[in-house]
């Protein structure tokens, strides 16, 4: 699809723009309003971070590409865009699992909000996001510098992904691969489990809430 590059650099690149856009002025609309100051918002504010550093982890370099600006990368460049992108990835699942939480707790104990969500409490979890996505991530390129590489060096995509790098190495990479597969449900998977659990939670929670409330206007009249 070279002929078609430009067009289809065109709403990546303004996808990209709104991205920037958008998140920044997210950014500082959080940080000068101290009205807004708060977990729900700091979490906000993490995962805005995360967004513009994730798409300025793959986006340029995928214009440079459609753009015949810059076809190639080194080997140590592809894994550290890869690092960065997985990195980054978990870490905002594990804040958007944070926010869940937030939710959970404000809506079905929201007297303990205040208690249970300290600025320091959100400032650990935080940390333990940043700590668990490098712990996770980390030994993945160790797996792909162990592989030999002595076949074709053209990457199938505009941005390195582990399985797409092991694909060039002329050696068995079934490590690698239920690497990815554990490393993904570690992380995501998980991730994706609990949110799920907490929101059913909550749904079951207001249904509780709007039945009592039901039953009490039914005794009223």
């Amino acid at each position: 699809m070279e002929k078609s590059h430009t067009w289809i650099s065109m709403p990546l690149c303004m996808m990209y723009s709104a991205a920037l856009l958008g998140n920044s002025v997210l950014l500082v609309t959080i940080v000068k309003e101290r009205s807004l100051h708060e977990p729900m918002y700091i979490f906000l504010c993490m995962l805005a971070v995360c967004d513009l550093l994730l798409s300025t982890a793959t986006v340029p370099k995928t214009l440079g590409v459609l753009w015949s600006l810059s076809t190639q990368i080194s080997f140590s460049g592809c894994l550290a865009q890869m690092f960065s992108i997985y990195f980054i990835f978990v870490a905002e699942s594990a804040i958007l699992l944070a926010m869940a939480f937030d939710r959970y707790i404000a809506i079905c104990d929201p007297l303990r909000y205040t208690a249970v969500l300290t600025r320091s409490v959100v400032g650990k979890v935080g940390v333990v996001a940043l700590i668990r996505s490098f712990c996770i991530m980390f030994p993945a390129i160790f797996l792909l510098k162990r592989l030999p590489y002595c076949g074709h060096n053209v990457m199938p995509h505009t941005y390195c992904e582990h399985i797409g790098v092991a694909r060039l190495a002329c050696a068995d990479i079934s490590v690698n691969i239920w690497y990815g597969v554990a490393a993904g449900f570690l992380s995501a998977g998980l991730d994706a489990i609990s949110i799920a659990v907490s929101y059913v939670l909550i749904l079951r929670y207001m249904v509780a809430v709007i039945g009592n409330f039901t039953l009490s206007f039914i005794d009223d009249t």
